[in-house]
C-alpha cells in the first residue's frame, strides 16, 4: 500500500528486503533475519549513494534495516509514534534513535520522557493541509463533497439532516460494515450516511445490496464508496458524527475537526489505547466489536439527540487540536539535520 501511496504523491520508492521477526515459526524467524541482514546491506548502499543528513521513519519493521544502518553510519534518526503505545519494532528501535516524536504526552514515558531528559518531543500528529482548510467551514466542506462525490446531501424539500460518516481505513473494518447495513433502516429515518466500505468488503456490499434493497426515499439517504483519497479530508470536515476504528489517524484528524465519534478499537493493534486518550477527555465514545451490532443505532441516537454533549465533545477535540503537528516535526528533522542549533531551538 505504501508503495502505491508513496508514488502517487510524486516521490521516489525504493524497496528493500525486510521482515517480521515475532512470530512463532522457527524457520519463518530465521528466513526472516536474512532478510533483514539484506535490507541492511541494501540500506547501507542507499545511505552511500543519497548522503542524507538526517533520517525520518514512522516505526514498523519494515523500518529496521533503515535505522540500522543509520545508525551504522551516524546519521541521526527521528522515529515518530503515531499511537499511543510502541508496537516491539518502535521500542527496540527507539534504542537508535536521536529523538522520538509523539502525539500525545502520555507516551513519552516509553522513551524516557520528553527531551532533553529523554528522548521524546511532543508534535501532534501531522495531518494533511486540505484537512485544516476544509475544517474550517463545515457547511462548505459538505456542499464540496456532494459536488466531489456526484450524490446529493440534502433532502428533496432543501432539509439539511446531520451527515454520519463510517469508516474503517483503507482495507475496511468488517465489524463495523456489518452493524452499519444491520443498523441503516434504524438510522436512515434522520440521518444522511457515507459509508467508506473499503476496497475488500467491497463486494460483500455489493452482495447486501442486492439481497436487502432499501426503499427508495431512503436509498437517496446511503452513499457507499469503496474509498476516499482527496475527498477524505472533506468527508471529515463534513459530517456531524463519525463511526470509526481507532487506528492512529484519529489522534490527529478527529481533533482537527471537532468530529464527535463513535471509536470501535481494534484490540490487535493497541488501538484500545488511541481510544481512551479520546475518551478519557470526553472526545469519543467507545464501542467494542462485541456490542457494535446491538449499540450501534442506539449510541448515534443518544449522541444525536444530546446537542450539550455534542458540543462538549467538540470541545474537547478542539483543546486536543494541533494543526501544525506536520511543521513541528519538520522542525525537528532539521534541528537534527543541523545539530549545533538544536538546543536554542528547543529553548
Amino acid at each position: 500500500m505504501e508503495k502505491g501511496l508513496v508514488e502517487r504523491a510524486g516521490i521516489a520508492y525504493v524497496a528493500i528486503r525486510t521482515g517480521q521477526l515475532r512470530i512463532a515459526n522457527p524457520v519463518k524467524v530465521a528466513h526472516n533475519v536474512g532478510r533483514m541482514v539484506a535490507g541492511v546491506r541494501q540500506s547501507l548502499a542507499i545511505v552511500d549513494r543519497f548522503g542524507p543528513d538526517v533520517c525520518f521513519v514512522t516505526g514498523g519493521y519494515v523500518c529496521g534495516p533503515v535505522v540500522v544502518a543509520c545508525a551504522m553510519c551516524k546519521i541521526p534518526v527521528l522515529i515518530y509514534l503515531p499511537d499511543m503505545s510502541p508496537g516491539h519494532a518502535i521500542r527496540w528501535l527507539s534504542k537508535l534513535a536521536t529523538r522520538v516524536a509523539v502525539s500525545f504526552p502520555e507516551a513519552a514515558g516509553w522513551f524516557g520522557g520528553l527531551a532533553p531528559a529523554g528522548k521524546a518531543v511532543v508534535t501532534g500528529y501531522p495531518v494533511r493541509r486540505e484537512l485544516v482548510v476544509a475544517a474550517h467551514d463545515r457547511s462548505q466542506a459538505r456542499q464540496r463533497l456532494a459536488a466531489e462525490l456526484s450524490v446529493t446531501l440534502t433532502e428533496p424539500d432543501g432539509r439539511v439532516l446531520p451527515l454520519l460518516l463510517v469508516w474503517g481505513g483503507s482495507s475496511g473494518a468488517r465489524v463495523i460494515n456489518q452493524a452499519t447495513w444491520e443498523g441503516l433502516p434504524q438510522l436512515l429515518p434522520a440521518l444522511q450516511v457515507l459509508h467508506v466500505v473499503g476496497t475488500r468488503d467491497w463486494p460483500l456490499y455489493e452482495a447486501w445490496r442486492n439481497e436487502h434493497p432499501l426503499p427508495p426515499d431512503l436509498q437517496l439517504r446511503y452513499h457507499a464508496v469503496a474509498y476516499l483519497h482527496e475527498a477524505m479530508p472533506l468527508a471529515l470536515a463534513a459530517a456531524d458524527l463519525s463511526v470509526a476504528r481507532a487506528g492512529a489517524s484519529t489522534l490527529g484528524e478527529l481533533p482537527v475537526t471537532h468530529l464527535p465519534s463513535i471509536l470501535v478499537p481494534l484490540a490487535s493493534v493497541n488501538q484500545m489505547d488511541n481510544a481512551r486518550v479520546l475518551a478519557n477527555r470526553g472526545a469519543a465514545v467507545i464501542v467494542e466489536d462485541a456490542d457494535l451490532a446491538a449499540q450501534l443505532a442506539p449510541t448515534v441516537w443518544a449522541l444525536l439527540g444530546d446537542r450539550e454533549q455534542r458540543q462538549q465533545m467538540e470541545t474537547a477535540l478542539a483543546e486536543l487540536a494541533k494543526p501544525d503537528a506536520a511543521l513541528r516535526i519538520a522542525q525537528e528533522i532539521v534541528m537534527l539535520a543541523s545539530p549545533q542549533k538544536s538546543d536554542e531551538s528547543r529553548q
